[in-house]
């Protein structure tokens, strides 16, 4: 590897997913990260096996189905968090990394784990020993690195490294750094173990967003000698989020005269797909502005603008929209098109599916077909997501109907099915009518009475998929049923009120679907 290649870690599906409400189910984990793959990132941290079935799983899924990057996985420096780590990886074989990591700030030492500096070094060689006990790939990180004292930084970081680490990852956990400070922290770590000069291990960064400066830190860190980049597609992550992927990417391309001649390996092509389906699977919008990415990010509404750029392009474009997937021109489809013809479009936009899938893809394909003039890329990306977000349906929706107006109380009669379950050899169906606020309200009280939940909606983004009058409606919705966590839920029509209320059943029967119910009795009678 050319010693400045600069590796692209992308931490998506761990750090990105700790944002709240942006968990994803391992058939969502699995859409992002085969995009990851088609990126070409170098590296995809998978998950934190440690702390549930569900994060191992998904970790051990893509370890198997991903083929091209390294697929980590995260651990504390703990015995079980290891061991479980080196089992989720296993089947990724020479591709397998584990990423163990160990507060080391002064402040986390004296307040969260109560231990001196000589305690912190012995779990740090402990903990990277039984990590090349299952791999090769050992990262390290010193939790809240921007924040140790350099002189303690530089002796965590050196017996990591003679334990056997082969990345040693400097943490911004708080976002606390700016980037000459933090430059200067990264040259001076670089400077002091031989192991980095000579390319024997190499320095990493993980910054956060906290103050706003999370790439321009990273990149600072770069020219300072640090060689992998942590991020997330579309910068999401706890707090304030992570250092985004393409700027990053986009600004060591675009800026190679002051970037000269560092290089990654990222499929640029692919970012806006990559984009637009995290945020998708997340149900996390992209800001319009964001850049790169951001509906707005190539839009000119100024004429002096409009004029340069029918001019020449470069007159106010630094890059070219195509370089990044923008632009492509899609070939929408009618009601009239074939099963063979989705099914080719859909692979040319990138989705596996089984037949079975297609074939209820194209169901749904027929029905928004009746309703639209075309169903774009887009309006096809959303049928898809509606596949792969399904969970077990443990209620499913058979009719709605909604009576509103300006003189008229907003009512809606809802009526569900529940497959038969147990003894029951019937199937269960209920139907019932709520009142409300306005039409959704009234449909979301109904399905709570219906299914015993009670659901407090924290959330409500709805946006059109695609174009026209006719646009098919996505409706994402965050929902809380008295646990304190956020349930995603999701639903597309071109009936935004129907989009709605499947937006708020995928929502009941995931949570439904978790065994965290807390049941209340129905009442039949009035309203709750």
């Amino acid at each position: 590897m050319s010693k400045n290649r600069v590796l692209i870690f992308d931490t998506t599906l761990r750090d990105g997913e700790q944002c709240p409400g942006a968990s994803m189910n391992l058939r969502e984990k699995l859409a992002v990260a085969r995009q990851l793959g088609r990126l070409k990132v170098d590296v995809i941290e998978a998950g934190f096996p440690v702390i549930s079935k569900g994060d191992f799983s998904a970790v051990q899924s893509i370890a198997k189905q991903v083929k091209g990057p390294q697929i980590a996985g995260l651990a504390r420096c703990v015995p079980k968090d290891i061991d479980a780590a080196g089992a989720a990886v296993k089947p990724a074989g020479k591709r397998g990394r584990i990423h163990v990591f160990l507060a080391t700030s002064k402040i986390h030492r004296e307040h969260k784990l109560g231990k001196a500096q000589d305690q912190i070094l012995r779990l740090a060689v402990e903990g990277v020993k039984r990590a090349c006990k299952y791999v090769k790939d050992i990262e390290f990180s010193p939790e809240d690195g921007s924040r140790t004292e350099p002189d303690f930084l530089v002796e965590v970081c050196q017996a990591a490294v003679d334990a056997g680490a082969t990345t040693v990852n400097i943490p911004d956990t708080v976002g606390w750094a700016v980037p000459g400070q933090f430059g200067e922290l990264i040259a001076h770590l670089h400077d002091a173990l031989p192991e980095f000069q000579s390319g024997k291990a190499i320095i990493s960064v993980h910054c956060h967003n906290d103050l706003g400066m999370a790439v321009a830190n990273s990149l600072a860190a770069v020219e300072a000698g640090a060689r992998q980049i942590e991020c997330t597609v579309n910068g999401i992550g706890e707090r304030a989020g992570n250092a985004a992927l393409e700027e990053i990417v986009m600004a060591l391309k675009t800026r190679n005269d002051v970037y000269s001649g560092y290089t990654c390996g990222v499929a640029t092509k692919q970012i806006v797909k990559a984009s637009k389906l995290v945020a998708r699977m997340s149900g996390l919008p992209v800001q319009r502005s964001k850049a790169i990415v951001g509906e707005n990010a190539f839009a000119h509404s100024s004429g002096i603008h409009q004029d340069g750029i029918i001019k020449k392009r470069e007159t106010y474009e630094i890059m070219d929209p195509q370089d990044v997937g923008w632009g492509q021109t899609e070939l929408p489809l009618t009601k009239h098109s074939g099963r063979a013809a989705m099914a080719m479009r859909l692979r040319h936009l990138g989705f596996k599916l089984t037949d079975e899938e297609i074939n209820n893809v194209f169901s749904r394909f027929k029905e928004i077909g009746d309703k639209k003039k075309f169903v774009y890329d887009d309006d096809l990306s959303a049928l898809v997501d509606g596949q792969m977000t399904k969970v077990p349906e443990t209620w499913v929706m058979e009719y709605l109907n909604v009576t509103s107006g300006n003189h008229t109380v907003p009512t809606a009669t809802v009526r569900l099915k529940k497959a038969a379950t147990g003894r029951s050899k019937k199937e269960t169906v209920l139907e019932d009518a709520g009142v409300g606020d306005g039409p959704v309200d009234a449909a979301l009280k109904a399905i709570d009475r219906l299914t015993e939940t009670r659901g407090r909606l924290k959330d409500y983004v709805i946006r059109a998929v695609s174009h026209g009058k006719d646009a098919l409606g996505e409706v994402s919705v965050k929902v809380d049923f008295g646990d304190g966590d956020l349930v995603t839920g999701k639903g597309a029509s071109t009936d935004v009120i129907e989009a709605s209320a499947k937006a708020y059943l995928n929502a009941v029967n995931r949570y439904l679907n978790t065994g965290r119910r807390k049941k209340k009795p129905r009442k039949t009678n009035g309203q709750p």
